[in-house]
């Protein structure tokens, strides 16, 4: 048995519903789980004690939405939309001919660069989609690759059709071949529902074809336009909706009524120049909502939670303990995750320390390197 006491904290966010923050406080970890948490003056001894010098200490960030497993980049089309070219879906197939022309170890030393990156940045949680291969044996080897980093890989071979074949063929090769060749390696199926993506109608065959082999379902849907896959989402019980960038009443009114999580994804607006999401609208609705980063070297190449707090505040209606509720506790409840998120006793030790009195800084100092420490079980 080892005990860490974090000592010294100005503030801790625990996201207990009695207690959600805590001045002066001190955080015990216990063999990978939180064992205590209280005011300094009544902190137990432990073996080890880390002098968090009146920081704020709050849970670790959980990225609910990103796609590590890729090869190249595409700044050259990041510059041509800061010059006011639109964005289009359609620059997905370069990247996958990247990714098929990569080595497993080119693509996995890549995935690990980010997720280093990300963890630096407070990031415990990362889910990885695939969607770079578009091939049966190239996204076998993205979710395969995918899960030698996080138990949240995301089988997503329904990103766009790919050069050289009919659409109506690729559906199925995915809900067939792929999807036997992939689901062993992964826990969520997602599909891009988007004009320039997947239909309605081909979205649903490819979520129920992966809920039939046991996958949890994730949607990819209201980023271009309104889409009636906001919708299925909730009908269909999938864990989140991704982008919600364009949503109607009736959207708003579905998700608020389900356990479905709104995943807003700042990061892809900052990149494409399409409206941010309102999170105002969905939070004063009762929908939940998270923050993913969308890391992706086409429409959000960045791995940083703490910027996507910063956006969500500036842009999206968002207040600070909004943002940051969205970026922990959203973000597990778009995972199907009870242990992490939160420092409530009994948790996973997944922990940051700010250099920095409050998390309210992470807005307020948008790009400063506040983290001094991440702890993960």
């Amino acid at each position: 048995m080892t005990t860490t006491l974090i000592d010294a904290i100005g503030l801790l966010v625990t996201h207990d519903e009695e207690r959600p923050e805590v001045e002066g406080a001190a955080l015990l970890l216990e063999d990978g789980r939180v064992a205590w948490w209280g005011e300094s003056a009544a902190a137990p001894a432990a073996d080890t004690r880390i002098d968090a010098n009146g920081g704020c200490v709050m849970p670790g960030f959980v990225d609910s939405h990103s796609h590590l497993v890729f090869a190249g980049d595409r700044a050259d089309e990041f510059e041509a939309r800061m010059s006011g070219r639109r964005y289009e879906a359609g620059g997905i197939r370069r990247t996958v001919r990247l990714t098929r022309e990569a080595t497993d170890g080119q693509l996995l030393a890549n995935a690990r660069r980010l997720l280093t990156e990300a963890r630096l940045q407070g990031t415990t949680t990362m889910e990885i989609k695939s969607g770079y291969g578009l091939s049966v044996a190239d996204e076998e080897r993205s979710v395969r690759l995918a899960r030698l980093l996080t138990e949240e890989v995301t089988f997503l071979g329904a990103h766009v059709v790919p050069d050289g074949i009919d659409s109506e063929d690729y559906v199925d090769l995915v809900c067939g071949e792929m999807l036997d060749a992939c689901a062993p390696h992964a826990k969520w199926i997602d599909v891009f529902c988007e004009t320039g993506a997947f239909t309605i109608d081909e979205t649903r065959r490819i979520l129920e074809a992966g809920l039939a082999r046991g996958l949890g379902a994730r949607v990819h849907a209201g980023q271009l336009g309104e889409s009636d896959g906001v919708r299925l989402a909730v009908e269909l019980g999938a864990a989140s909706v991704d982008h919600c960038t364009f949503l109607t009443e009736a959207d708003v009114e579905a998700l608020a009524g389900s356990s479905t999580v709104a995943t807003l994804l700042p990061g892809a607006e900052f990149s494409t120049r399409q409206p941010y999401p309102d999170a105002r609208r969905l939070l004063d609705a009762g929908a939940t909502v998270a923050l993913a980063t969308d890391c992706n070297p086409g429409s959000s190449y960045t791995t940083s939670m703490p910027f996507c707090i910063a956006v969500a505040v500036r842009e999206m209606g968002m207040t600070p303990a909004e943002a940051l509720r969205a970026a922990t506790l959203g973000g597990a409840a778009a995972l199907r995750r009870t242990d992490i998120g939160h420092l409530r006793v009994g948790a996973a030790a997944h922990a940051v320390l700010l250099d920095a009195p409050t998390y309210v800084h992470l807005a307020y100092r948008p790009g400063v390197p506040l983290v001094r420490r991440t702890f993960t079980a």
